[in-house]
């Protein structure tokens, strides 16, 4: 039996060494050069804003109108489902449910804490420069499909959600970019699949128009590979993955679990059960890593 268990822990050291290691490998090769890629995306968005004379408020909402109650009468026909996904751009659900890989990749937390605070700056700082109404706050609300709270204020673009889903997953992109060309292929479009499948359920249950996402989506980018390029620069987070530090998140992920009940008991959605479970989990494991010897 302490054979059995002598050679499980030994597999799954070498699991999380690998993964670890991959992450770090990876990382490695970021420099900010890649911060061209964002920028590239955000010229190409303006240039097509321009291109269309759509620079305007109400222009820039005019050219997607069609795209819009499109994409929300569709995909409002699958309530639950975009409640639940739209919810992920909650970076405490969505943080909570990467928690899986604490113990087996600390090596991207030092850049997803990063990523996320760059992310927590831009966005408020957008929204507030370019000021453009939310959906319910410009059309009609009997002529489209809002699902939960109704959002009237004057602050859509770019998404907020669809900020935090690309910039957290992005950093999870990198980290376990695979070396395999094809298999890098595979791998980036599973991540925009993913992520735009997440993003999206902003226009289904009503609170932003599709631009808001794709801006949004490249700003995500930007700041995750932002958030990578400073943890190697500056490598504040190091620590996390010392054992003698473990009781912090063993608290944090405790708060975190009450708080998410919290969210349970008002809205019951499935989405808070999978991020309460990975907490658990993640609680679990931690407190059993930190107490062996």
């Amino acid at each position: 039996m302490f054979r059995q268990n002598k050679t499980i822990f030994a597999a799954v050291y070498f699991v999380v060494e690998k993964m670890n290691n991959k992450s770090l490998h990876n990382f490695s090769k970021l420099t900010p050069s890649w911060l061209l890629f964002p920028l590239a995306l955000v010229i190409g968005l303006v240039a097509f804003l321009m291109i269309n004379n759509t620079l305007s408020i109400n222009q820039y909402i005019d050219i997607q109108k069609d795209a819009f109650y499109s994409l929300n009468q569709w995909l409002g026909q699958f309530r639950s489902l975009q409640v639940n996904l739209t919810q992920l751009g909650d970076a405490l659900v969505i943080l909570s449910i990467l928690s899986v890989l604490f113990l087996y990749a600390p090596a991207i937390w030092g850049a997803l804490i990063n990523a996320s605070l760059v992310s927590l700056i831009i966005s408020p700082l957008l929204k507030r420069m370019f000021a453009v109404p939310r959906p319910a706050a410009f059309f009609d609300n009997h002529t489209i499909v809002i699902v939960g709270k109704v959002l009237t204020g004057h602050n859509s673009l770019p998404s907020g959600h669809s900020i935090t889903v690309f910039t957290l997953l992005t950093v999870i992109f990198i980290a376990f970019l695979p070396k395999n060309t094809l298999n890098k292929v595979g791998w980036g479009l599973m991540f925009l699949f993913i992520s735009f499948f997440i993003a999206l359920s902003r226009v289904g249950v009503g609170a932003h128009y599709p631009l808001d996402v794709v801006a949004g989506a490249i700003v995500g980018i930007f700041c995750g590979m932002l958030g990578i390029i400073i943890q190697q620069k500056l490598p504040l987070w190091n620590w996390i993955g010392n054992r003698k530090f473990y009781p912090i998140f063993i608290v944090l992920f405790a708060i975190c679990i009450a708080i998410l009940v919290g969210k349970i008991m008002r809205n019951n959605l499935l989405v808070f059960y999978v991020a309460t479970v990975c907490l658990i989990v993640s609680l679990v494991n931690t407190i059993y890593a930190y107490a062996k010897k």
